[in-house]
């Protein structure tokens, strides 16, 4: 939609410039808006804090700062959990950036919890994506533990791209209170963390989940977060795919492939369906 502006000529609103572009855009409001988020709900719950995994990378990074600028950083525990208790150049990272901010840190080893978890159910050493998910799924334990221990909420760390394309693991990383950086793409994620001062040497890192040796996003994603964000626009934004391939030059394939992961990834996003038998059934007509 164009306006006309003075002496005949037209412009672009700045809210439909991403969608014509089709390439989403960080915008400095966000972050009051994610932060005014925080405070209400971290209010609202009585709580007498948060915690959340800092695993040295680009989306815990961020989301640190948004919740020690929201609620104080007194409030806020961050938990590194690495596999070995040695201090990893991503665990000092971490610890260096939760200093910065003026939070409270921990380290928490699982690696005896995950070995024991993965012996006992035979999972053989190839299947990377089950022992993955196990390690991830320890991870929740520990901040669960922390939260009911500490009386706070779990804050998660995931971000829109990943949520879309189903890139998390159920009841593991995607276990949380509240997701802050759930609406915004990865690539958005990378603007606001420099609109926040993080260091370069978390901007610049190769994003990774950390789940096994060398594993990277893009890497499992098969797809660059750039290209991934583009894709998943034009399908927000109920594109045909034919629009999205010639708004992007992105291969025709691979918009497929984008729009098939958000399709068998749809009951991950989801609470578990309840069959209606009831006046009101959860999660179809018990809002709350």
């Amino acid at each position: 939609m164009r306006f006309p502006k003075a002496g005949g000529a037209s412009y672009v609103p700045r809210r439909h410039q991403e969608d014509m572009a089709l390439r989403p855009s960080f915008r400095e409001e966000q972050v009051a808006i994610i932060q005014a988020f925080l405070r209400h709900h971290w209010e609202e719950s009585g709580r007498d804090g948060v915690v959340l995994g800092m695993s040295g990378g680009l989306d815990s990074s961020v989301t640190a700062g948004l919740l020690a600028d929201a609620i104080g950083p007194d409030r806020v525990l961050g938990l590194a959990l690495p596999l070995t208790a040695g201090h990893s150049p991503d665990v000092r990272d971490a610890e260096a950036w939760a200093k910065h901010l003026g939070i409270r840190f921990r380290t928490v080893e699982i690696g005896p919890m995950v070995d024991a978890l993965v012996e006992s159910l035979a999972i053989p050493q190839e299947d990377r994506i089950g022992r993955g998910n196990v390690h991830a799924r320890v991870r929740m334990i520990a901040l669960y533990q922390a939260a009911h221990a500490e009386n706070r909420l779990v804050i998660g760390t995931s971000n829109k791209s990943e949520y879309l394309s189903g890139y998390f693991t159920l009841f593991g990383d995607a276990g949380c209170d509240f997701a802050p950086l759930g609406d915004l793409y990865k690539t958005q994620v990378r603007g606001m963390a420099r609109q926040l001062g993080l260091p370069e040497r978390i901007l610049e890192k190769v994003p990774s989940a950390g789940l096994w040796e060398g594993q990277t996003d893009e890497g499992e994603l098969g797809i660059s977060y750039e290209d991934l964000d583009r894709a998943l626009l034009g399908l927000e934004l109920e594109m045909p795919s034919e629009e999205i391939v010639s708004r992007t030059g992105l291969p025709e394939e691979t918009v497929e492939r984008v729009s098939e992961m958000v399709r068998r990834s749809i009951h991950k996003r989801k609470m578990p369906l309840i069959p209606k038998v009831g006046i009101r059934t959860l999660g179809l007509d018990w809002r709350e």
